[in-house]
């Protein structure tokens, strides 16, 4: 419920005005007298007609109300839309290994990768998007899907360690090529975020970007590392350590799978670094909508106004025929 012409609630001090004029006027024309006791009085009956005799004065502020509420002309309006999309079908894929949780990033990589790709999530609410994690073996924490809520649930699930220990960046980008071949969408589109470089899986990397090239998808690639040294955890007798060691990224084959795939390769130094790759990707890969809107509004002042006639009848039948007889 809205109202097309709210400045007529200003009136709304006509009805307060006339309680005031009307209980000042009450007061004045009530004589007094002084009496020892008031008791005789308590027994005397009260008739109808002394009863209902504000009734008329209250019927006819509620009719002013009503006057002013038809005036500001009630309304509700129906509306709708009706919106075309190019979608963007999306999937990541993290690389979830031990040495994500070197803290060159607060607090470690791992961490601050999940918290700036859920963001971007967060920001691309008509996309298809889908998560692979991957370390020396691969795996798909979430295939395509628009419910985002289910997918950055997912997101928060995930831990280093979740599998075996390596980097198989091969086979991390050849699962999620598998998860968008089939897609219909007119944009295809993998971010893959490393820190390291191919030591294991069945897959070289190079030739899973082939792979992704053949079917039409576009390969993000992000290296994930502070330059010079980082610490990173290191298990020794005394359980884990976190020592200063070289930060080892193979940028080559990270630039090499993105030119591959007409892609871009980026480097995240830090986290507020990883947040503008993200932005910037975001920029690269929009989504087109075409939204149209309709809107259709409906009067309601009908009721109010019938209402106040009521209330007006009610006041003249009190007054002409019930309480004529009252002074």
């Amino acid at each position: 419920m809205r109202f097309a012409e709210p400045l007529y609630f200003i009136l709304l001090i006509v009805p307060i005005a006339m309680i005031v004029w009307y209980v000042l006027k009450h007061k004045k024309a009530q004589a007094s007298m002084q009496v020892p006791t008031v008791q005789a009085f308590d027994r005397l009956p009260v008739g109808r007609k002394v009863r209902l005799r504000h009734l008329p004065f209250i019927f006819r502020v509620l009719a002013v109300v009503l006057i002013i509420l038809v005036l500001a002309r009630p309304q509700s309006s129906n509306s709708w839309k009706n919106t075309s999309t190019e979608g963007i079908d999306i999937m990541i894929a993290l690389d979830i290994s031990s040495s994500m949780l070197a803290k060159d990033f607060k607090p470690n990589r791992i961490e601050a990768a999940k918290e700036v790709a859920s963001s971007f999530i967060n920001g691309r609410p008509y996309d298809n998007i889908g998560l692979v994690i991957f370390s020396g073996e691969s795996f798909t924490q979430c295939p395509l899907t628009t419910d985002h809520a289910v997918l950055l649930n997912l997101f928060q699930g995930i831990q280093s360690g979740m599998l075996e220990d390596g980097t198989a960046i091969g086979s991390g980008l050849a699962n999620a090529v598998t998860r968008l071949k089939d897609s219909k969408a007119k944009s295809k589109v993998i971010i893959l975020l490393t820190d390291g470089s191919n030591n294991m899986g069945t897959v070289a990397p190079l030739t899973a970007a082939g792979i992704a090239k053949t079917f039409g998808i576009r390969v993000y690639t992000i290296g994930v590392g502070t330059k010079g040294l980082a610490p990173y955890p290191v298990q020794t007798p005394y359980g884990i350590r976190y020592q200063n060691l070289p930060v080892e990224i193979d940028e080559t084959v990270l630039k090499q799978i993105a030119g591959t795939t007409d892609g871009s390769y980026f480097r995240a130094t830090n986290k507020e670094k990883l947040k503008e790759i993200y932005n910037e990707i975001d920029k690269l890969e929009k989504t087109k909508l075409n939204v149209r809107q309709y809107s259709k509004r409906y009067e309601h002042y009908m009721p109010f106004a019938i209402a106040a006639f009521l209330c007006l009848l009610l006041e003249l039948l009190l007054r002409n025929f019930v309480l004529r007889k009252i002074p």
